[in-house]
């Protein structure tokens, strides 16, 4: 199935589904990839449910393809970090640029509701990497929760920021993936956020893997799980 291609708060963005879906479910793609990284997830999702992939704001220059992130990333540090073979504990971390992403993003969300008629008991925010990063700080500042989440190998950011607002998460479907041997965000950082988000009441999915940072064929399958459980309520 070929996406719609739109323009929608100023992010190019690729939509495929139902027209009619009462479900949709929002992807945001990692540092580095382009707006179309994690499109192709749409063929391993088997559920009545529109999705939907922007592509982040910012270019990167010098690198391969359309790289995209929704906030830069200090590359020496993430270097120094993967030949260490340390990954990364962001917990402590408020990057530069995370709010600017987060009202982006809220923005697409505002008008995505606007134009297909979105509660937010019908919407699914999520994403890979950074991308679940932004989607976890957006569902924790907007005023009502979505219907679900999937965080595929994020990690725990602004603890102070974001610990005190999960009870909103309450009773919320979480979906978390992240591998063991992730060489570039830390595991047992992602255990900790699990357990904050549990702690809260959040529902959380856990999948844990044995792989490094990827999407792994269990995450797609909780996704299923979650998606055709929401589509149907």
């Amino acid at each position: 199935m070929t996406p719609t291609r739109l323009e929608i708060a100023g992010l190019t963005t690729r939509i495929l589904g139902p027209s009619d879906a009462r479900l949709t479910c929002v992807l945001l793609h990692g540092f580095g990839a382009s707006g179309e990284d994690l499109v192709g997830l749409a063929g391993e999702i088997d559920a009545p449910v529109r999705l939907v992939f922007p592509a982040a704001p910012l270019e990167l220059g010098g690198m391969y393809g359309d790289a995209r992130a929704w906030w830069l990333l200090d590359p020496a540090r993430l270097d120094a970090a993967v030949r260490r073979g340390a990954p990364l504990d962001l917990r402590n971390d408020i990057p530069d640029g995370l709010a600017e992403a987060r009202d982006r993003v809220v923005r697409l969300l505002d008008e995505l509701a606007a134009r297909f008629a979105i509660g937010d008991d019908s919407l699914v925010l999520g994403g890979f990497s950074q991308g679940a990063m932004v989607s976890l700080d957006v569902a924790l500042h907007r005023p009502r929760p979505p219907a679900g989440l999937i965080l595929m190998s994020g990690t725990l950011l602004a603890e102070a920021v974001w610990q005190p607002r999960m009870a909103s998460l309450a009773g919320v479907p979480v979906i978390m993936s992240h591998g063991r041997h992730d060489p570039l965000l830390s595991y047992p950082v992602a255990e900790l956020l699990r357990d904050r988000l549990t702690e809260a009441g959040a529902a959380v999915d856990w999948q844990p893997f044995p792989g490094g940072h990827e999407i792994p064929q269990a995450a797609i399958d909780a996704v299923n799980r979650l998606l055709r459980k929401l589509a149907v309520r």
